[in-house]
Order: structure tokens, then C-alpha cells, then sequence
């Protein structure tokens, strides 16, 4: 047998209440939304400007310097950056800006109109930090270090206003960076000598005082001296011996009194050279009793103390030379690539967007409670 085919479909009860759901929870609220955007939100003109923070690159007398300049502990551009894109944002820069211009009362006045997008009257700073962060839209490309900025307001010439002073905020900030790092360039620098001098007179005056108290001026000059005689000494020993060869050959008599004489010099000459090279170790020179290989190590140590002081005091010298180089000029500077637009037209705020947005979100909002209470009732 076949089934009786279906009759016609009829709207029942849940179907009206599934559409008077979509009125209340979309039609209703979406008309609200577009009602207040076309009727009450005042436009918003947005200026836009763009720089970055460029380092000055070194220079060929840097260069002959051996590259001291890259030691000065100037920050780079990069840091700079993060440093100029933290401040375009804090407080600091609101509250001067709110000095100079009454931020507070431009973007409170429309506030009875549009309370929406208009700041309470006679809010507080920490209120009027977080509308800055809606009017004004920065955006930082680390690796390049540029930084795009959008400032929001209710007029094309208050907008392009604050753009400005946020350009010259900028570049005072950049400007105090660089006074700050001269300055501490400056005062490392100096410090820098200040200790080498020290180092310096040090290793002089230990120099000094050890050729004092062993009352000689140069030792290596000294054991030259010694080298002479020993030296002679030796050359002494040779002629001696060649004499002893030589009678040697022309007598056939040992006992030859000549032959004697011979190597009684010979043995008077080499005893001399023994005596003379254990007197080199063993002799006491100085005057608390040292030897002249304690005395050489003492000297030694005390040239290469004085002339690491030296080269220390000759970097210390041109480290100097370089900060008074860098300080005469300005290692860093803002530059301005987009300068702050006025604006002709509103672009904000974007009511076509904004009610698309809406739309959609009370539309996945509603379809979401409807699938909640339809799989809840087919439990029950």
C-alpha cells in the first residue's frame, strides 16, 4: 500500500517565532546600528604621516681611527625605532600633546551627539590614553624601521595639526636621544683617559723607582756591557789557542817554557770566562741582593706594564677625539618620508564596513541560539 502523499507546507508557530527571533535579534539592532551611523556619528578626518629614524654613517676620520666610533654605545636605528614607536603611544606624549592643543575638549565636543565615538567631557588622562590609542593608528615595520601613522579627528585641520606636533614630538624626542648619548659618550671618554693617565703615571713612576733602588737605568744596556767582556774574553781564548797550536807544531820539547806560558794563559783565560758567567747569575746587583735574572724579570715586567699603559692611553686619546667628532654632529636624525596630510574628505567613521561587520555577527549570533534551542528542545 502507498502513503498518502504530503499536503501542502504551512507555516506553524515555531516558524513565526524563528522569524520574530531574526527581527529582534538582527533586524532591530542592525536598524539601530545604521540609524546612529548615518544619523548621530560625526565624520572623523584622518592625516597620515610617515618617517623613520636614519644613522648618520661614519666617516673616512672614523675610519683612520680603527673604528672606535662603533664602541660609543649609540643605540642603532632599529632600537630607535621600537624606542620612537613605544613613545608615539605612551602617556607622555598624550599628556604634552593635550597640553599644547586641549585634546580633551576636540574630542569630547561632539559627545552629546555621538557618545560612541567621542570622549567623556573632563576625562582623565588614563581616558584619554586609551581614545588616543583609537584616533591614532601607528603602524612599525620593525625590519625596515618605518613608522606609518593615521591621527583620527573631528576636523581635517585638527587632524593634520596633531599629526604635526606628533611629527615634532618625534623628532624632539630623537634630538634628546642624541644630546643624551653625546653626553655619555662624552663622559665615558673622559673617564676612559682619566684612567689611562692614572695607569700610565703608574707604570712610570714603578719604572722609575726600580732604576732608583738598583741605581741602574737600562739593564739589558748593562749585561751588553758584561756581553763585551765576555765576548773579549773569548776572543782572548781563541788567539791563545791558535798561539799554543802554533808552538806546539815548532817545538818537540813539552817542557818548552814557552809552551808552558802558553797554556797557563789559556787556563788563566778560560777560568776568567767561567768566573765571569757564574758572576752573571750569582752576583748580587741590586741593593736588597738581587741577581741579574731577577733583576731582568722585574724590568721586563715593569716595560710591558708602561707600554700597555702607553697604547692604552693613545686609544683612550683617540676614543676622545672621537666623541668630540661625533658630538659636533648629529648621529641620528627623523626623517619624514610622508609629511602630515589635511585631509579633504571624511573617511571615518566606515559605516558601510561597520554594518557589514554587524550583520554578520548577529547573524552567526543568532543562527548559534537557534541551533542551541532547536537541539535542546529535540532532546527533551
Amino acid at each position: 500500500m502507498f502513503r498518502p502523499n504530503a499536503g501542502p507546507a504551512r507555516l506553524r508557530r515555531r516558524h513565526f517565532g524563528l522569524m520574530l527571533s531574526f527581527l529582534v535579534v538582527v533586524t532591530v539592532p542592525l536598524f539601530v546600528i545604521a540609524v546612529y551611523l548615518y544619523t548621530f556619528a560625526q565624520d572623523q578626518f584622518a592625516s597620515t604621516a610617515g618617517f623613520t629614524v636614519r644613522a648618520e654613517e661614519a666617516g673616512a676620520a672614523t675610519d683612520l681611527l680603527g673604528g672606535l666610533a662603533g664602541f660609543g654605545g649609540a643605540a642603532s636605528a632599529t632600537s630607535d625605532g621600537d624606542i620612537l614607536y613605544e613613545f608615539i603611544t605612551s602617556r607622555e606624549l598624550v599628556q604634552r600633546l593635550n597640553d599644547r592643543m586641549d585634546l580633551v575638549g576636540h574630542y569630547a565636543a561632539p559627545y552629546r551627539r555621538d557618545p560612541v565615538f567621542a570622549l567623556e567631557p573632563d576625562a582623565p588622562i588614563e581616558a584619554l590614553v586609551n581614545h588616543w590609542q583609537r584616533v591614532v593608528r601607528v603602524s612599525y615595520t620593525r625590519s625596515s624601521g618605518l613608522i606609518d601613522v593615521e591621527v583620527l579627528a573631528f576636523d581635517p585641520v585638527t587632524a593634520h595639526t596633531i599629526a604635526q606636533a606628533i611629527v615634532e614630538e618625534s623628532q624632539r624626542l630623537i634630538n634628546e636621544l642624541n644630546d643624551q648619548a653625546r653626553a655619555d659618550a662624552m663622559r665615558f671618554a673622559e673617564a676612559d683617559l682619566e684612567a689611562a693617565i692614572a695607569r700610565l703615571r703608574m707604570a712610570r713612576e714603578a719604572l722609575t723607582a726600580f732604576r732608583t733602588r738598583t741605581q741602574i737605568v737600562d739593564p739589558q744596556s748593562d749585561i751588553q756591557g758584561r756581553s763585551g767582556v765576555l765576548n773579549n774574553l773569548q776572543q782572548q781564548l781563541a788567539e791563545a789557542l791558535i798561539d799554543f797550536d802554533l808552538l806546539s807544531e815548532n817545538t818537540t820539547n813539552p817542557s818548552d817554557p814557552r809552551l808552558v806560558q802558553a797554556m797557563r794563559r789559556i787556563e788563566v783565560i778560560d777560568a776568567r770566562i767561567r768566573q765571569e758567567r757564574a758572576n752573571f747569575v750569582t752576583d748580587e746587583v741590586g741593593i736588597d741582593g738581587e741577581d741579574y735574572p731577577t733583576l731582568m724579570a722585574q724590568f721586563e715586567g715593569l716595560t710591558v706594564d708602561r707600554e700597555f699603559a702607553e697604547q692604552a692611553y693613545r686609544a683612550a686619546l683617540t676614543a676622545l677625539d672621537v666623541a668630540r667628532t661625533n658630538s659636533a654632529r648629529q648621529s641620528r636624525y627623523l626623517a619624514v618620508y610622508i609629511r602630515p596630510s589635511l585631509p579633504e574628505s571624511a573617511g571615518f567613521p566606515r559605516r558601510e564596513a561597520i554594518l557589514g561587520l554587524s550583520l554578520m555577527f548577529l547573524v552567526l549570533g543568532w543562527a548559534i541560539m537557534a541551533l542551541v534551542y532547536y537541539s535542546i528542545r529535540d532532546r527533551q
